[in-house]
């Protein structure tokens, strides 16, 4: 049994853990407030960033003549999976379910024949995919979102996938990144960006009948989209960053709540146990005390 000195000692060792938890938890929950308005207020423009770039791309006549971001190198051989993780933890399963999905996907486009290349943008991204895929691992950024989000990071990110993919070094390029539902839910979602995928349209089936409209361009499709993609493949990293931020908030907030509540119930756990002990030595001393008084 434990001494009352080692339960007083454990109890505030509790307390300060719980101190720490709660402090964390406000904080997350203050930072996730502006990161998830920035997630809700750039989701549209990414939207629509997608549809002018999938209208273009419909209009072009010549399919040969599209620019390799869009029509793609002809081939599927090399792919490039983005892993948009934290670089720090405490975050619940924030880390581990893209480092899940990264593992999952790797293994599947290996199994099928497939080269595997890995960027990771998040130093939690690197530690946990080094382990099994070390050598898979072709580039790291960090740093990203210290003080939230910008623009000129994601840029930064995109021209080097840009480089990379003008170099030759990959033929299809995926975004791996927690997309933002609620501070308990985060989804996991793929977005493949090189080569450009037209988005999903849901409501096909309420489009107006009739002759769909025509339109002109100037300068030419190609030209137009030879510049409007790569701005399109910031942009959607961008847009992945700040729900990758949002959710990593949202995770940490969560978790350091259940924290403090765990560490909680522990102290009222441990307090008890420290009160029935010192009652049992204080009986003790009694029935020490009385027992020597009735042997005189």
């Amino acid at each position: 049994m434990p001494s009352l000195k080692d339960l007083k000692i454990r109890i505030n060792s509790v307390k300060s853990t719980q101190k720490i938890t709660s402090a964390m938890k406000m904080v997350a929950a203050a930072k996730l407030r502006r990161a998830q308005e920035g997630a809700e207020a750039a989701r549209p423009y990414a939207k629509r960033m997608e549809g002018m770039v999938a209208a273009i791309g419909a209009s072009i006549g010549d399919p040969e003549g599209a620019p390799k971001m869009l029509a793609g190198t002809g081939k599927s051989d090399v792919h490039l999976l983005v892993a948009c993780t934290a670089d720090r933890g405490l975050c619940g399963g924030f880390n581990g379910s893209i480092v899940r999905e990264v593992r999952n996907t790797a293994r599947r486009l290996k199994t099928d024949g497939k080269t595997v290349k890995i960027l990771c943008v998040g130093k939690k991204a690197r530690d946990l995919l080094k382990r099994d895929l070390a050598k898979d691992i072709v580039h790291t950024v960090e740093g990203i979102g210290r003080r939230g989000v910008e623009y000129h990071e994601a840029e930064g990110v995109a021209h080097k996938i840009t480089e990379m993919f003008e170099a030759g070094e990959f033929d299809v390029c995926t975004i791996v990144f927690n997309r933002f539902q609620s501070a308990m839910t985060q989804v996991v979602t793929k977005q493949q960006v090189i080569p450009f995928q037209a988005p999903k349209t849901e409501n096909q089936a309420e489009k107006p009948a009739g002759p769909s409209p025509v339109y002109l361009y100037e300068p030419e499709e190609e030209e137009i989209l030879a510049a409007l993609l790569p701005r399109n493949l910031a942009v959607q990293l961008f847009q992945a960053l700040l729900e990758s931020s949002a959710s990593e908030h949202g995770a940490r907030m969560t978790a350091m709540d259940s924290a403090t509540r765990n560490a909680g119930d522990m102290i009222d756990n441990l307090t008890l146990t420290y009160n029935r002990t010192r009652q049992a030595f204080i009986t003790k001393e009694l029935i020490e005390i009385i027992s020597g008084a009735e042997a005189l």
